[in-house]
């Protein structure tokens, strides 16, 4: 294995060039799409995606075969290519005092950074020790500052590794969809690529009127969102301590033994990987810091019709609360126990923070990830290998979230053909140190 260290150097990746790339045909001039309460929730977080692929997929591919496809692509998701603007014409620089915020659908384009990387496919994978070293493959710009008038809403960065293998790297805006949305609008551009048929797709901005909530439900019941003081048009999480990310890899043989302790009289399991990944991190932490209330973010049961053909949007994540008794008694929980606990008594809250945000016009500043509790996201559904280039899909592909607040979150996603769980902490530094060693003592996860 290449040592760690290496992978930190700062000229691994070299030869870095922009350009923007813009919709095959003009949107029309008045073309707005529009931004649910849903939407405006998560506009302080954003989306990374990773994407390895061999020499053999990327065999004969240019950057301006890449670049082919996108222009179609963009003229799809042409929304993708807008910029923030309000409904009384700002666009930054005014304070925030202004109108709620939609996308101008004005083909400003999508960012493309070119890269190199020294390193081969497999030896940059091989270094990776959990560290957040990934970070180097995605453009870093921050998304929606001070500027968010003029920035793009979604980076691509293509590195092209020594062997001739590419990692497409994606930051994506939370305020245009989530991780599914995402996923399955970088994995259209792949299927352009390949000159599939793409289904009949609907952009269509959904109404902006809240789901219904029942009439006890008031914003001082929301434990999910944390509110902000205005932030006008400074887009940013403000964070009071240094966060840091670590990769935790577990493999099938080590989520089967943990799925087993939990069988009914019919010799069923009734607790899913997130649930029991979840409860270990749960309990691990409540011996670290104060942790009876969890955040947790998953996939909704949705009528399919509502869904269907719909491509942006935060329109499939739902977001609610779990609460244990107390949190001496959570560290001391069967891990079981504490897995069921998160799948039976989910409270869910998305209509109250849709309900929330629409009562402050769109303009309320907010933290879901990691803002009020510790978050944990279940990325189960999301259909993260399914872009292909000729016709292969990624050795390695990974999914997670940026603009976390102070109380961390966990983001579990699916490996490669369902065997086993990449696990993304995103934590305090020093909690971190913590939650590491009590995971590998007490778990044998690293």
């Amino acid at each position: 294995m290449v040592p760690p260290s290496e992978i930190n150097a700062d000229n691994l990746i070299c030869d870095i060039k922009l350009s923007t790339v813009v919709p095959a045909s003009i949107t029309p001039e008045d073309k707005i799409h529009h931004l649910t309460g849903a939407d405006l929730a998560m506009k302080l977080h954003h989306i990374t995606t990773v994407h390895f692929f061999g020499g053999d997929a990327a065999e004969g591919l240019s950057i301006e075969d890449f670049k082919r496809a996108m222009f179609q692509w963009l003229q799809l998701y042409y929304p993708i290519s807008g910029r923030i603007r309000r409904h009384d014409g700002g666009g930054g620089g005014d304070g925030g005092n202004g109108g709620r915020p939609l996308v101008k659908c004005n083909d400003s384009g999508v960012r493309i950074v070119e890269a190199k990387c020294a390193k081969t496919v497999a030896e940059w994978l091989a270094s990776v020790d959990g560290g957040d070293y990934h970070r180097r493959l995605v453009y870093h710009q921050p998304l929606l500052g001070r500027d968010f008038g003029f920035t793009p809403l979604v980076f691509l960065q293509l590195t092209r590794f020594k062997c001739g293998g590419v990692c497409v790297g994606m930051r994506w805006t939370h305020i245009l969809g989530d991780a599914f949305s995402a996923t399955e609008c970088i994995n259209t551009w792949g299927k352009i690529m390949a000159n599939q048929k793409l289904p009949p797709h609907s952009l269509d901005s959904p109404p902006i009127t809240p789901r219904h909530v029942g009439p006890m439900m008031t914003s001082s019941f929301c434990r999910s969102l944390k509110p902000l003081d205005p932030l006008g048009d400074n887009w940013l999480t403000p964070n009071n301590f240094k966060m840091q990310t670590h990769t935790f890899h577990i493999t099938q043989k080590q989520l089967t033994s943990l799925l087993s302790e939990d069988r009914n009289k019919c010799n069923e399991i009734t607790i899913n990987p997130f649930e029991v990944i979840s409860a270990i991190v749960w309990k691990s932490m409540a011996k670290i810091k104060e942790t009876k209330i969890i955040t947790v973010c998953k996939k909704g049961k949705f009528d399919s019709t509502v869904l269907e053909n719909k491509f942006l949007g935060n329109t499939q994540q739902v977001i609610g609360t779990v609460e244990a008794e107390n949190t001496s008694l959570l560290a001391d929980s069967d891990p079981i126990e504490i897995a069921k606990m998160i799948g039976e008594e989910f409270a869910d809250e998305t209509s109250l923070i849709e309900k929330i945000m629409e009562e402050g016009n769109g303009n309320v500043d907010a933290v879901v990830y990691g803002g009020s509790n510790l978050t944990f996201v279940d990325l189960e559904g999301v259909d993260l290998y399914g872009l292909e280039m000729n016709g292969q899909g990624p050795v390695f592909a990974d999914v997670s979230i940026g603009g976390v607040g102070d109380e961390g979150a966990v983001v579990v996603v699916p490996n490669a053909g369902q065997q086993g769980r990449i696990v993304n902490v995103i934590l305090p530094e020093n909690q971190l140190l913590l939650l590491k060693d009590a995971l590998r003592s007490d778990w044998g996860l690293y």
